[in-house]
């Protein structure tokens, strides 16, 4: 049996998809977690000095992206075929560039430009972004591609609590539909597992 290591700070981001599918897919692995203060001193040590990876069998991979579609292949939340592969990758992108959005304003050193970032991302970028996935997962019967459990709704749920976090905003709040989306992978029992004994992140912004 192969054996699973994944490395991350201690908190959600980028690598709780990647737990999440491991956990659907009942995969035991170690879940190496390290705080901020001690990354300098990691950071060396990684392929292209980021984070996270995952190593199975002593191979090293990193790409959170590229980890979680192989994941999702293993699992059979990839795509049907090529045009709904494309479609869950979209979708995928899409959660990202809000991901991301949210990140350069949360992360911005300059004090002034983060003010005005945080009112465009509370005014425009997030109402945007989560009410066309609200729209989304109605036009889906409840999921964001198909009609049927993916990697996107996968990746969605793992991440979304984080970013409602990182914004300083409930960001499915007055979304029922995406409220009830959340909820229904939170019962998918594998994932159920892992969020019942997953550690409690810690982050100071």
């Amino acid at each position: 049996m192969a054996v699973y290591k994944l490395t991350y700070f201690n908190f959600p981001a980028l690598a709780e998809p990647i737990r999440f599918l491991l956990s659907y897919l009942e995969i035991d692995f170690e879940d190496v977690r390290f705080e901020r203060e001690q990354w300098p001193s990691i950071k060396p040590t990684m392929p292209f000095g980021k984070v996270p990876i995952l190593e199975i069998d002593g191979k090293v991979l990193n790409q959170s992206a590229a980890i979680s579609r192989y994941l999702s292949k293993k699992a059979g939340l990839a795509g049907s075929d090529e045009w709904e592969s494309l479609l869950i990758d979209i979708a995928v992108d899409n959660v990202n560039d809000l991901r991301q959005a949210i990140a350069l304003q949360v992360f911005d050193s300059n004090e002034e430009s983060k003010a005005e970032k945080y009112v465009t991302l509370i005014n425009e970028t997030i109402p945007l972004y989560m009410n066309k996935f609200e729209n989304t997962v109605v036009e889906n019967d409840g999921y964001f591609v198909n009609g049927k459990l993916s990697l996107a709704d996968i990746h969605f749920v793992a991440i979304i609590d984080f970013l409602s976090f990182l914004a300083k905003v409930d960001l499915l709040e007055g979304r029922p539909n995406l409220q009830a989306h959340k909820n229904k992978i939170f019962d998918i029992p594998q994932i159920k597992s892992w969020i019942a004994k997953r550690p409690a992140f810690s982050m100071k912004l």
